[in-house]
């Protein structure tokens, strides 16, 4: 590289690198910094914190309401990962398969995510899974399935699921857009080619599409673990006062730790929810390494 191209790049380089640091790598480094000491307020200065050593590492582990939260984010992870991504996988092939009204559907599969979260939760709690007209008790019980449309979703004991089924029917048209963009880019000639040889659908898509999207299917994995992450307005939503324990993801144990006060989280500890940050951006970078290492591209050029 020439010594007279050198102002020019660093010209080029310095606002993106001067927001990298100020917007993700100062913020990175304060929260681990945080994590170390026992704060009482966020405002607090520097001088007013109590250090503390690894002890918030050790205490959320020894907190019922943090291992639960981590249980519920894993399955949300687990479970509402391969509810997403199967019908969102679905939904994009059919729509890439040539359909009339492809624009259409495409539109309403994703219309629920130009809709606040707050507004698509308070929909489902008041007209789906509303325990006296709701949507799901109208259709069991005129299907016959007593036992289903008996069922009170908004109870502690199935409150997870209600909220796992209203958050995977608004993330489906997000992953599907993915989807669609990605097998747009195969060229039509390889399916053409194979269907000249006697191949039917289901091999064009095992022998074809799911190759050709692992850099996709990679993309979306990373994508769907952040988001899990940063799962808080529904919880917010379908408990909106003390939180539910079925409701409770690391985000919201987080923000109770640092700004809460109900009748579960009592106990104010800045560092305690600075921890619980470290922890949560520690696992999206072992999902991003993972995915990296198990998953791997073959070098096809198309």
């Amino acid at each position: 590289m020439k010594k007279h191209k050198l102002p020019i790049i660093l010209m080029f380089v310095s606002p993106a690198l001067l927001c990298y640091l100020l917007v993700f790598f100062y913020p990175t480094i304060r929260t681990t910094f945080m994590s170390f000491f026992n704060i009482k307020n966020i405002m607090d200065g520097v001088h007013k914190w109590e250090f503390v050593g690894l002890d918030n590492y050790i205490a959320i582990w020894k907190s019922d309401l943090f291992v639960q939260s981590m249980i519920n984010f894993i399955k949300i992870w687990f479970f509402g990962g391969i509810i997403v991504f199967v019908i969102a996988m679905l939904m994009s092939v059919i729509l890439t398969s040539g359909i009339k009204g492809k624009s259409f559907f495409r539109a309403v599969i994703y219309l629920p995510n130009v809709v606040s979260a707050v507004a698509m939760g308070t929909m489902w709690i008041q007209y789906v899974y509303n325990p006296k007209y709701g949507l799901f008790k109208t259709l069991f019980e005129f299907l016959g399935l007593e036992n289903l449309a008996a069922i009170k979703w908004t109870t502690p004991d199935n409150i997870f699921w209600a909220m796992l089924i209203a958050f995977n029917f608004g993330m489906v048209g997000y992953f599907m857009l993915i989807y669609i963009s990605g097998i747009e880019r195969i060229p039509a000639t390889f399916y053409e080619a194979a269907t000249l040889e006697g191949a039917n659908i289901f091999v064009k898509f095992y022998r074809i599409t799911l190759p050709l999207l692992k850099g996709v299917i990679k993309t979306t994995l990373v994508l769907w673990t952040i988001s899990d992450v940063g799962f808080f307005v529904w919880s917010q939503v379908f408990s909106m006062l003390n939180p539910v324990p079925g409701t409770v993801t690391p985000m919201v144990y987080m923000y109770q730790s640092i700004f809460g006060n109900n009748m579960i989280v009592t106990d104010r500890n800045v560092g305690l929810g600075a921890t619980v940050g470290v922890l949560l951006m520690v696992i999206v970078v072992i999902v991003f390494a993972l995915t990296n290492l198990l998953i791997k591209e073959e070098d096809v050029e198309f």
